[in-house]
């Protein structure tokens, strides 16, 4: 995700600069970068901008040192005390930062929020993947969000092309919350026989005019990453959103979806 954000940016005419934790994941970080960016050059019919678009990029391990970004915007995995930790030390590297920004899915604004001394500037900005090909960027505005962090944060989903969609902070969002309580039923389904993954997925494609099918978007979005999601709804919301034993045990045994190469669908 912190890949294809990079890239959206670049491609806005923006100077970014990506941190990672070691040497091993900047390189990764840099493939990642690079790949996605001569991908979505392709589609556009720009190939021969590449290397003026990728100047402007920079990865570092550790802290960047930029004294007053624009916008930092966190984009490890949806683990909440490594969220708070990410973003404490970013509010301490950045204390002049425009907007201090979660990619988070589905946590809660408000609880990340929690220890930071300026969380007025502090929004979640919920990036859908493939970053580069989606239309859509989630704003969530916590209880301690200032309007003007809201404005300038709508502003550069605007430059980005994209269309912002501003929600209250509650479990799941908007997206997230709907999308999980489809993906977990059709899961169910494939469980129960119903249908088949690929029959299911047709059905809502052809449809109800999704872009994609539940089951297939599983795979792309990793099955443990649905299954944490589910986890923590059904936490905060209920038992509708708990998460079918199919889910389960696909987890258990490794098959995660295109990540790993085997999930509803063989990648």
């Amino acid at each position: 995700m912190g890949a294809g954000i990079g890239v959206e940016f670049l491609l806005a005419g923006r100077e970014v600069t990506i941190t990672e934790a070691g040497p091993e994941a900047a390189d990764t970080a840099r493939t990642r970068v690079t790949d996605s960016l001569r991908r979505t050059l392709r589609r556009r019919g720009h190939e021969e901008d590449e290397q003026e678009i990728l100047s402007r990029l920079e990865i570092l391990v550790g802290p960047a040192p930029v004294s007053d970004p624009e916008l930092v915007v966190e984009a490890v995995p949806e683990d909440p005390e490594l969220k708070k930790s990410v973003l404490l030390g970013a509010e301490v590297a950045y204390p002049r930062a425009g907007v201090l920004a979660s990619n988070t899915s589905s946590l809660s604004i408000s609880d990340l929020a929690g220890g930071l001394s300026e969380p007025e500037r502090f929004i979640g900005m919920h990036f859908f993947n493939p970053v580069p090909v989606s239309q859509l960027v989630e704003i969530v505005v916590g209880e301690m969000t200032s309007p003007t962090t809201v404005e300038t944060t709508r502003s550069l989903v605007e430059l980005l092309g994209k269309t912002p969609v501003v929600v209250r902070d509650s479990p799941g969002f908007a997206s997230s919350r709907l999308g999980i309580a489809l993906g977990m039923e059709a899961i169910r389904m494939v469980e129960e026989e119903v249908a088949s993954p690929s029959d299911i997925d047709q059905a809502m494609v052809l449809g109800y005019k999704h872009p994609i099918g539940p089951l297939r978007l599983t795979d792309l979005v990793g099955l443990d990453v649905r299954l944490a999601i589910a986890e923590y709804l059904s936490e905060q919301l209920g038992p509708r959103f708990a998460p079918p034993e199919l889910l389960r045990r696909m987890v258990a045994e490794g098959r995660l979806g295109k990540k790993t190469g085997e999930g509803f669908y063989t990648w």
